[in-house]
């Protein structure tokens, strides 16, 4: 029977590239000389340290320029409140999602089966399984979910006939 999984992941290499890539640019630019301003990454939690409010911006602005060019989607971070550290300088952590948490894969699933398409759909860890008997059918619960949820970035792999 053919399938497919829905899974959230991200390339845990270019995210780390873009990290470096916007710390040597914060490094060499004018307007930061001087700053403490950085990014660190510890496995998926992002640090950005900033002197004030518009150079976290500034920071972040860079950070997600980088992304962008090196495909890594932004609507996977969850950013957290910034914080205050010593004198006036701030810091911000950021929790990068990896897998689909249970609530969203409920959401899924919810929305496949009220579709009333020909096609079964299953939670397995971090990841949603669909499967049916026809490819057509497989395709349009692709694009329906495609379509429906925007807000974490989803992959579509692991397709077996």
């Amino acid at each position: 029977m053919p399938s497919f999984d829905i899974t959230s992941e991200v390339n845990k290499v270019e995210l780390r590239n873009a990290v470096d890539q916007a710390n040597k640019e914060i490094g060499t630019r004018f307007d930061f000389k001087g700053s403490d301003a950085r990014l660190e990454l510890n496995e998926l939690v992002l640090t950005v340290y900033a002197d004030d409010d518009f150079k976290l911006q500034q920071v972040m602005d860079i950070f997600t320029g980088k992304c962008a060019k090196r495909n890594v989607d932004i609507r996977a971070f969850e950013p957290k409140g910034v914080e205050k550290i010593s004198g006036n300088k701030l810091k911000q952590t950021i929790n990068v999602r990896n897998g689909i948490d249970s609530t969203k894969a409920k959401q899924i699933v919810k929305l496949i089966k009220d579709s009333k398409l020909k096609v079964q759909a299953s939670i397995q860890g971090d990841a949603v399984r669909v499967s049916g008997a026809k490819k057509d059918d497989l395709q349009a619960a692709i694009q329906l979910v495609k379509k429906s949820v925007t807000d974490i970035p989803l992959q579509f792999g692991n397709f077996r006939d």
